[in-house]
């Protein structure tokens, strides 16, 4: 056991012993230096061991403090999707939410966007600058097909975070994540097959399987556990599916994490079947928990899994700079590439592989995490206090967006529309469906502007949901 660990277990006993209860100062840094006899940077890794599991806050000139734990809400029901292949629809819906007007002054609870208003990403702005003025001339002739080396060498590295082992040569560089997962589709089906997702699942997947002439089966999700294997299963023995799409971890649009075991069964299920995964992990390196969860790519013995992620939302999405490690399926991956757009861009991808050497990418997505942790419980709060007492909230483990589930005599469509006309936007739930599904849910995200302006963004929201039942 490292020292920190030591240091961060002596901490997390005595809070959970009581002698630390919510709200109390823990002993400063050099006291614990003193009190251990160990090293400055000894502490502080245990101080943020525990930051990253909930236990503490950090405030800035005034030390740690013992976190006051958010009680779960009243979670959303086990979805009950239609258990047949179905076309997707929705791309009007989709493309009506994709367009609409940017107000400075409206709450914009619609997107997946990060906060970029962060200093932590001053370093990156500044490379990037730099690279305009002084080395334009890289980006003028084709690059590397694959993309940049140097990029995928640091994507090579942070993967082992998430479990898996990577050489820089395994990796495909994309236009963003929709890229990745329109590519992998595409690299693995053909026009009629079968694609099992969760359901409710991201809009930007669904169009994909739409674009790509494919069918997909809803797969049961449980808001706290997630994909339902045994349902999966038992399409898997029903159907010929040729692909399995999903978000394991931090997952978009409910926020849960599947467990490890979970995880790991699920890639032994497509071993059984003999069919690929494609996974989504584009919110992993923005989860809640420490370490950071492992990828079902982690657990992958044969090539099977072709994980897709990107910095779209843990820096921003205008650099588009996603990636695939597509395992058994790279020669297809980069023809399909090819084909799609040829080669990215060549300054972002130096930028953003300087930021993540130098280290700023860790510094950065380590403070974002704890923000949107807090935004998360203080989000969750304001829907229990606006919204109808009966709401069903889901309690993401990572990421900054929620599912919110009304009862069914609100028409989340019909306020989406209310609500263009106010100070707050929403995306209804019917988008995260394949056929329409879920008119009395809505994703909402909690980076948007302060906590104040978004807890006035819920107050004209839960006033719309009031008037729909005098209307």
């Amino acid at each position: 056991m490292k020292l920190y660990d030591k240091v961060a277990n002596v901490l997390r006993e005595n809070i959970h012993a009581g002698l630390y209860v919510a709200g109390d100062k823990l002993p400063s840094i050099r006291q614990l230096v003193a009190a251990h006899k160990v090293s400055i940077s000894t502490v502080q890794q245990a101080y943020h061991q525990l930051e990253m599991e909930g236990l503490i806050d950090a405030r800035p000139k005034s030390g740690y403090f013992v976190a006051y734990i958010t009680a779960s809400p009243v979670l959303p029901v086990t979805s009950r999707p239609a258990q047949r292949p179905i076309e997707v629809s929705q791309w009007q819906d989709v493309l009506q939410v994709l367009l609409a007007k940017e107000d400075v002054s409206t709450v914009q609870l619609q997107h997946a966007m990060p906060n970029m208003d962060m200093p932590s990403l001053n370093p990156l702005l500044k490379k990037m600058s730099s690279l305009m003025r002084h080395q334009v001339a890289l980006s003028l002739p084709y690059g590397n097909i694959a993309g940049a080396p140097v990029l995928r060498e640091q994507i090579a590295k942070l993967a082992t975070n998430s479990g898996c082992v990577l050489h820089p040569d395994d990796l495909v560089v994309t236009s963003g994540c929709q890229e990745a997962l329109s590519v992998c589709l595409r690299s693995v089906t053909e026009p009629g097959d079968i694609v099992a997702v969760e359901s409710p699942s991201f809009y930007g997947s669904m169009q994909a399987i739409k674009t790509a002439n494919l069918k997909a089966i809803e797969i049961p999700t449980n808001a706290e556990k997630g994909l339902s294997l045994e349902a999966l299963e038992l399409a898997l023995e029903q159907w010929p599916i040729k692909a399995i799409l999903v978000t394991p971890t931090a997952n978009n649009p409910m926020g849960y994490s599947m467990l490890e075991s979970d995880k790991k069964r699920l890639y032994q299920l497509a071993q059984s079947y003999d069919i690929c995964i494609i996974e989504d992990d584009i919110y992993g390196d923005i989860s809640y928990q420490s370490p950071r969860p492992k990828t079902i790519k982690s657990f992958d013995e044969d090539g099977r899994v072709l994980l897709c992620s990107s910095f779209s939302k843990t820096i921003a999405p205008g650099i588009r700079v996603g990636w695939i490690a597509p395992g058994r399926y790279r020669d297809k991956v980069t023809h399909v590439k090819y084909v799609s757009s040829s080669m990215c861009p060549t300054l972002p991808q130096l930028a953003v592989a300087d930021f993540i050497q130098s280290g700023g990418y860790n510094r950065h997505t380590r403070k974002v995490r704890l923000l949107y942790k807090q935004g998360r419980d203080h989000f969750i709060k304001c829907i229990k206090q606006y919204f109808p007492k009966d709401t069903r909230i889901s309690f993401p483990q990572g990421g900054y967006v929620l599912w919110v589930e009304l009862n069914k005599q609100y028409d989340a469509v019909k306020l989406a529309s209310q609500c263009n006309e106010g100070e707050v936007s929403i995306a209804p739930g019917t988008l995260f469906s394949a056929t329409g599904k879920y008119r009395h849910c809505m994703r909402l995200n909690f980076s948007e502007k302060t906590q104040a302006e978004r807890e006035h963004g819920i107050r004209q929201l839960a006033a719309y949901i009031n008037k729909q039942l005098t209307d």
